[in-house]
């Protein structure tokens, strides 16, 4: 359920309602917008008796919500979240990219990479230290190490930082990370996304290999009710029946989820196609869709990359793609 407040109303008053609804059982979630203030009422809300609400003073309006997700939704908070990634904005207005190797390999590799990246656009630096893969003989990562030279390649450019956890038990190696990724794989790891809830670190939440929308964003509910709300949605394909292409990539999640939800939405094409002379059409296209960020994989050497090196740019084709996404994004801005 939401209740809108007039213009008008004190702090006083909005305070002493909000106090009214904890003391029934109510959790409150505060909206301050430009013009209203929105209060998102979760737990069971049949205690409510609406048409004495509808009678208050400073009451414009009272409406229960139908979807399952109350948090994320953006009937709960009407306009965009931004979300401050180490004073890197993302969110309303604000469009990031993140690129960087799919696996942090070495240290000449993932700090050569980090300069490169930054110099064509990139505001943030990904690099995978723990990698689920499919066989259990492929390259898993060089682990707390690769997190090291993750910090280092930060020292290094000033880029913020963004790595994939794979197992709720490393969360403390994840403490100097800026954003913790879970991945396809991990979307519905329930017990992860409660711990994770619990913490104050932005949380990026890819979508899984074939999961709805509605099942996206009932995952970031679950981060959000621990009491975390600084996530970021992640488009990366889902799996059909095409082989071409290794997922496919669903652009029309970009406008749906900005309808459904308040949360910044970044798109891969990286892991959507599988293919690197893709991206940079689909990363063009996902910037045209409205996404308010990308996530790329560039690698230095993507012929012996340990990691889906198919997938992956050089540093020059990523600087091409950040030259077209820009003008891109200029043109649909006009």
């Amino acid at each position: 359920m939401i209740a809108v407040l007039k213009q008008g109303t004190t702090p006083e008053q909005r305070d002493s309602l909000c106090e009214w609804f904890r003391n029934i059982g109510l959790e409150v979630h505060i909206s301050e917008g430009k013009f209203h203030t929105i209060l998102g009422l979760i737990g069971d809300t049949s205690r409510v008796d609406i048409g004495l609400l509808e009678s208050l003073s400073i009451i414009e309006s009272v409406k229960r919500i139908s979807e399952p997700f109350k948090n994320a939704n953006r009937k709960f908070h009407a306009e965009d979240s931004v979300i401050d990634i180490g004073g890197v904005l993302i969110g309303g207005g604000n469009f990031q990219i993140i690129a960087g190797p799919c696996s942090v390999e070495s240290r000449d590799q993932i700090i050569g990479v980090a300069k490169r990246v930054k110099e064509s656009g990139a505001t943030l630096l990904r690099g995978g230290a723990f990698k689920p893969r499919t066989s259990p003989y492929d390259f898993q990562g060089l682990h707390a190490d690769g997190i090291e030279l993750l910090l280092e390649a930060k020292k290094e450019t000033g880029l913020p930082i963004v790595s994939e956890i794979t197992n709720a038990n490393d969360l403390e190696l994840f403490r100097d990370v800026d954003v913790i990724q879970v991945g396809a794989r991990n979307m519905q790891n329930f017990d992860m996304l409660k711990q994770l809830g619990r913490t104050n670190k932005v949380i990026l939440l890819k979508r899984g290999l074939a999961n709805t929308l509605k099942e996206l964003l009932m995952s970031a509910e679950y981060i959000m009710a621990g009491g975390n709300e600084r996530v970021i949605l992640c488009e990366r394909g889902i799996r059909t029946f095409e082989t071409y292409t290794r997922n496919t990539l669903d652009l029309s999640a970009v406008p749906m989820l900005r309808e459904l939800t308040h949360l910044p939405i970044v798109v891969d094409p990286s892991h959507a196609t599988g293919i690197s002379r893709l991206v940079e059409t689909m990363a063009a296209a996902a910037a045209a869709a409205g996404a308010d960020g990308l996530m790329i994989e560039v690698h230095n050497d993507p012929e012996h990359a340990l990691c889906d090196g198919a997938q992956s740019l050089t540093p020059d084709q990523f600087d091409r793609l950040a030259v077209k996404v820009r003008r891109v994004r200029e043109a649909i801005l006009k």
